[in-house]
């Protein structure tokens, strides 16, 4: 009877690194894109890998958690410049100038809060309460029906409902 030897962790992944690192990183590579940040969500991976070795359940499917961390790795870095790509065009689209509220701006501000908090009290009070909580307290609907001892399909139809109506007093108001 032969037993296996036990690597340890450096050198597992001494042997995984030379022996699969460049098919990870095409692997990378066609899933982002680019080939700097391929090397760079494996070279992680492999840093990922190393610092959970011990909790591996089976040390011998390390290559398909390497595989695993690097499909993840990349899809996060897709994710990550689809959020930068937005934000700079929502910055460009920006206006330049800034523009400097009038001098009024506090009692039009006043004006209209006074006009939202008048129409919010003529809904009924079940509507006003999951509006309040809703978009005040910013609870879920979850919350929002453990809150009030409602189902949540309730806190849906009262909010839909009461967003309606508010919307419509306000229609006639602003």
């Amino acid at each position: 009877m032969t037993v296996e030897p036990v690597w340890t962790a450096d050198e597992a992944l001494e042997a995984l690194y030379a022996a699969h690192w460049r098919r990870l990183v095409r692997l990378s590579v066609l899933l982002v894109h680019d080939q700097g940040m391929a090397e760079e969500i494996v070279q992680d991976a492999f840093v990922a890998v190393h610092a959970r070795w011990s909790r591996l359940r089976d040390p011998d499917r390390a290559l398909a958690y390497l595989r695993q961390t690097v499909v993840n790795r990349s899809r996060s870095a897709l994710r990550h410049r689809g959020v930068v790509r937005r934000y700079a065009a929502r910055e460009a689209a920006a206006p330049e100038t800034t523009q400097v509220p009038g001098a009024d701006e506090p009692a039009l501000a006043a004006d209209r809060r006074g006009t939202v908090l008048a129409a919010l009290r003529a809904l009924p009070q079940r509507q006003r309460e999951v509006l309040a909580l809703r978009y005040y307290l910013d609870l879920s609907e979850a919350e929002i029906a453990d809150t009030l001892g409602i189902s949540r399909g309730a806190v849906k139809s009262h909010a839909s409902r009461g967003a309606a109506t508010l919307r419509a007093l306000l229609e006639e108001e602003l």
